[in-house]
């Protein structure tokens, strides 16, 4: 008997995990959605708990502020950013920025972190803020692209890790501006382009590989 009342009692909670996870996952999409369309200022635990179809009590159960939901959103989009192929060193770096370009012209979340962009200091230290983050993963591929000698002589990787991601980000920000972001990926490719014959050798530059295909999965 002990045993069938522990087996329904991890039944339910299994249930209830099931429910919560659900209900946060609904909560950020909403959130996402509000930061999107309002910006950070403009946003209220109000307006989200009423897109997600929430009560308020339901969206402090997770979410102490708004702060935290954007603190949330911002520090996720790594997560969210997967290549569909494999590849390792530049090309890698190379297909986490496609994927996210891709990704970012139909995903809310990926959507709303890059509106919080210029207002992380009201709720992601400075060492932890979006832009650290994408240093940190593209500066692990540069690095890795140096072990397998796809580099040049005496580059530095850290510098190249940052101006990727400042580039990536001003382009996000001028395709926007410009044309609803329909083009990012393009330009993506363009920052590219300009500045892979100055990181690599030409025999490398020229087995990299662009293309929907490096960010989109077939």
């Amino acid at each position: 008997m002990s045993k069938l009342i522990s087996g329904v009692h991890m039944a339910v909670r299994a249930v209830k995990q099931e429910r919560a996870a659900r209900t946060r996952a609904a909560l950020i999409r909403a959130a996402a959605e509000v930061f999107g369309e309002y910006g950070f200022a403009g946003a209220s635990v109000a307006r989200i708990a009423e897109r997600a179809g929430l009560t308020l009590g339901a969206v402090y159960f997770h979410f102490k502020s708004k702060e935290e939901l954007a603190r949330e959103i911002v520090t996720a989009q790594p997560d969210l950013v997967v290549p569909p192929q494999d590849s390792q060193g530049l090309q890698h770096a190379i297909d986490t920025t496609l994927t996210w370009a891709y990704q970012l012209l139909e995903n809310p979340v990926l959507q709303a972190g890059a509106r919080l962009v210029m207002d992380q200091e009201h709720f992601v230290p400075k060492s932890e803020n979006s832009h650290q983050q994408w240093m940190g993963i593209l500066l692990r591929d540069f690095q890795d692209a140096q072990k397998r000698r796809e580099l040049r002589a005496g580059v530095d990787a850290e510098a190249y890790a940052r101006l990727i991601v400042s580039a990536c980000t001003g382009a996000q920000m001028h395709a926007q501006l410009e044309t609803s972001r329909s083009d990012l990926p393009e330009r993506v490719e363009e920052a590219w382009q300009c500045l892979l014959p100055a990181l690599a050798p030409p025999g490398i530059v020229k087995k990299l590989q662009f293309g929907k295909e490096r960010g989109v999965a077939s």
